[in-house]
């Protein structure tokens, strides 16, 4: 590890199967292997953080690489008071926010939907991503860490500054709003594929890959 970067000397020792704050704390005490392990955990939550919310733009591997590279900084100052994902979720939303700003500042669209289709953007996928654009913007990012970063409660609260019951309601909101935002799809959907059970449930996994 170069000077300067809030760490000892990189350490090559292999890091024994610990949790993320363990793993942490071995990194701020040199050891390369343990950011590597950290790196292969929540590089790819961390992508698709970022993917979800600019809609597949190709600044979210940018924006992965710029949460990591601040961990590294700030890792000198890291203290074994919250989960390290928290901590991590906390850099992203932070970036994800400037991001925005910047791009409004700019002129920019602020969520990019040129990126070619892939194999999950059937017509259900594009009818939650549409959905969940008309839920409230707080509404919206509670539910979308609730359910695709599986946050808590608490670590939802302590990202949006808000009370645990806040996120509670406002939770169950998001996703009353999204169940009659995809009923008349729902009932498209069945009239479509009637005589063919095993498709009406498309929607429903659908719901899982787009939010």
């Amino acid at each position: 590890m170069k000077e300067g970067c809030g760490t000892a000397a990189w350490s090559d020792v292999a890091p024994i199967t610990l949790n993320d704050e363990a793993l942490m704390l071995e990194f701020q005490a040199g050891s390369r292997a343990a950011f590597e392990e950290l790196y292969s955990r929540y590089h790819g939550r961390l992508y698709g953080f970022f993917r979800r919310r600019l809609n597949g733009d190709q600044r979210a591997e940018d924006l992965t690489q710029d949460t990591f590279l601040a961990l590294i900084r700030a890792a000198a100052h890291y203290e074994r008071r919250s989960l390290l994902r928290t901590y991590l979720y906390g850099i992203a939303m932070n970036l994800l926010l400037a991001e925005r700003r910047k791009r409004a500042k700019d002129g920019l669209p602020l969520e990019q939907t040129s990126e070619p289709s892939t194999h999950v953007d059937s017509d259900a996928v594009l009818w939650i991503r549409q959905a969940l654009q008309k839920l409230d913007q707080c509404e919206r990012e509670i539910l979308m860490l609730r359910e695709y970063e599986q946050l808590s409660y608490a670590e939802i609260g302590a990202l949006l500054e808000l009370p645990v019951n806040t996120v509670r309601s406002r939770l169950f909101r998001a996703r009353t709003a999204l169940r009659e935002q995809l009923e008349p799809c729902i009932r498209l959907n069945q009239t479509a594929v009637a005589g063919a059970p095993h498709e009406t449930a498309r929607l429903t996994r659908a719901e899982g890959e787009a939010i």
